[in-house]
């Protein structure tokens, strides 16, 4: 009886812990998805740079992809501007060291001068480095009307 009482104990242990790593997890992954909207928003160089891993592939609705650079290049120089952007019907999956994010990016624009309105799907895969989740990939479609 002992025994059993005592692997019960120890598989209750292990999934209490289980579910703070993923709730940890999820926590962050939040954290890391809110620093990359606010350096998108106010165009930050720096931010924009370390919320991103060496290989992001940025995917848009418009079909363009852009590498790291093309990607802070584009947000920096205001060709691609934000005046208001919001990420909303979030959800994040996390699995070991990936994470899967899906919202719905909704933005007023600045694009050179070009005011505009976009409301696309986004899904965003990020990577955890040490501690931090990097932005490894993202893909925006287009939302049926």
């Amino acid at each position: 009886m002992n025994k059993l009482l005592s692997l019960v104990l120890l598989m209750m242990l292990s999934i209490g812990s289980s579910y703070a790593v993923t709730s940890n997890n999820q926590s962050t992954v939040e954290q890391a998805v809110e620093t990359m909207r606010l350096a998108m928003l106010s165009a930050d160089k720096t931010q924009l740079e370390n919320v991103a891993l060496p290989s992001l592939t940025y995917g848009h609705s418009s079909a363009v992809i852009e590498n790291k650079a093309e990607f802070v290049d584009a947000i920096v120089s205001g060709r691609s501007g934000f005046i208001t952007l919001e990420f909303q019907d979030q959800s994040i999956v996390t699995e070991g060291d990936t994470a899967i994010v899906r919202h719905v990016f909704s933005a007023d624009t600045n694009n050179s001068g070009q005011k505009g309105k976009v409301k696309i799907g986004v899904m965003l895969v990020f990577k955890k480095t040490g501690e931090d989740w990097k932005l490894l990939a993202r893909q925006a479609y287009k939302l049926p009307q």
